[in-house]
Formats: C-alpha cells, sequence, structure tokens
C-alpha cells in the first residue's frame, strides 16, 4: 500500500432435468448414463448431508453441471482446484486466468462468478447496518470472502454511524500486486459526504502474509491525523491476507 476458447454448452439451471431426451443417438452415445447417475447422486448427497458432506471438487463439480449441463465435469474441477488451491480461490480467480484452464469457457466463467458474487452478498448482508461490535467476525468474515484471494491489492473503508453500525462499505482503490495508492484527505471527506462518525480500514496482502508494511503503518498515521482534525474515529486498519488477518488496535498500531 502506498500514500496519494475453449467450447462451452448453454447454461442450464442447476436442478433442471439433465436427463432431456437428446434429438439423436449420436448425442446420446457421446453422453452415457452414468454421467446422468453422478449427478443424480451429487445432488442426492448435497441435499441431504449439505455442503460439508461434499469434499471441494465435488462442490465445484455441482456448479460445473449448470454450465456444462450433458458432460462429466469432474476432470475439469480438478484441473480447477489444481491451478487455484482450494474453492474459494476457484471463484475468486481473475476471468482470464480460468479461461487458460481447458474446458473452461464463457459459461463456466459466468457461473463461478455468479457463485463469487452471491458469497459477497451474502456475507455482506450479515453485517451492513448491523453494530460492529456485535458483528465483527462477520466483518472480518466478508473481509476475507471478498478480499483474501485478490491478486492485486485492494483498500476498503467501513463508515459507522454514531452507534458504531456500518453504514457503507466502499472500495477507494485498487492496486498491484504490493501498491495500493491511498488518499488520507478523500477518505475523511468522503466520510463528512455520508455522515459518518468513525472508520475501518481494510486492505488485503495478495501475498497472504498480512504483516504490516512501514509505508502501510505510516498511511494510517496520515489517515488518523486527518480523522482526529475533524473528529472522526479510526477503530482499526485490519489487513488481509490468505488464511489470518491482522488488526492494528489489537497489535497496538493504533
Amino acid at each position: 500500500m502506498q500514500p496519494n476458447s475453449q467450447k462451452s454448452e448453454a447454461a442450464m439451471p442447476l436442478f433442471a432435468a439433465d436427463e432431456l431426451v437428446f434429438s439423436s443417438p449420436r448425442a446420446s452415445q457421446k453422453h452415457p448414463p452414468y454421467v446422468q447417475d453422478h449427478r443424480r447422486r451429487l445432488r442426492d448427497r448435497f441435499l441431504s448431508g449439505g455442503p460439508e458432506a461434499l469434499p471441494d471438487y465435488e462442490v465445484l463439480e455441482l456448479v460445473l453441471f449448470r454450465a456444462i449441463p450433458r458432460q462429466d465435469v469432474k476432470p475439469i474441477a480438478h484441473d480447477l482446484l489444481a491451478e487455484f488451491g482450494n474453492f474459494n480461490a476457484v471463484i475468486s480467480a481473475p476471468r482470464d486466468l480460468l479461461s487458460r484452464i481447458r474446458g473452461v469457457g464463457p459459461s463456466v466463467v459466468c457461473e463461478l462468478k455468479v457463485v463469487e458474487a452471491a458469497a459477497h452478498r451474502l456475507a455482506r448482508s450479515r453485517v451492513i447496518h448491523r453494530p460492529v461490535v456485535s458483528s465483527w467476525d462477520a466483518l472480518i468474515e466478508y473481509c476475507h470472502t471478498t478480499m483474501a484471494h485478490r491478486d492485486i491489492e485492494q483498500f476498503r473503508v467501513f463508515f459507522l454511524d454514531t452507534k458504531n453500525a456500518l453504514i457503507a462499505d466502499e472500495e477507494q482503490a485498487r492496486g498491484t500486486v504490493n501498491h495500493v495508492p491511498v488518499y488520507p484527505r478523500e477518505i475523511v471527506k468522503r466520510a463528512l459526504q455520508l455522515n459518518a462518525s468513525a472508520l475501518i480500514l481494510v486492505h488485503n496482502h495478495p501475498s497472504g502474509d498480512p504483516t504490516p508494511s512501514s509505508t502501510d503503518i505510516s498511511v494510517t498515521r496520515q489517515i488518523l491525523d486527518a480523522c482526529d482534525a475533524l473528529g472522526l474515529t479510526l477503530h482499526d486498519h485490519v489487513i488481509v491476507g490468505k488464511s489470518c488477518e491482522i488488526s492494528f488496535r489489537a497489535e497496538g498500531l493504533i
């Protein structure tokens, strides 16, 4: 942080009948019954046992069923996980990198990004307009959901009202793998526009290590000074890594 194509088939509903009758015997031969049976069993396991009953590659298969209605998608699921590591990293991966995987066309990319958007909205719904004190864990989960797997730095600000309820969540800047421009004056100006009383700063480290850099500390102090001058409270600055985060407040840096 610094101051200042492959062939794809049409998408189908997740629980629509994959077992639709093909118009030609040749088409049916390309998609043996075991593929249909596998999909049915996987859906049944998911519905009866929930997502925890399935490993990442099978949950990913369920998503791929929508984009590729008549094909064994297990190899694609395994290739995606081999490339990106886990389910969260797959759905968060940039579109151009996803498209490099064999079998991943526009329909697959779209389905993955729909799942990502749904995850972000669900996580956000658990914190917006709620007091931060009582929803801190949900706030941190939201930060990890939206930022932990990004390949570039992103700087966000959570704006709070006088009761410390979250009234706005805004991305202030995007940068590179190790740099994002931050302007303290613009942050406090936006806080005044929103009639906010307090702020929480959040940014990610694509390297996965959330340890604050000297620049992170310097910029945070600049923003703290700007907040103090205008009667705003800076509650915290959280740096999100791949699997953990660091709080400036907890580390005594604010």
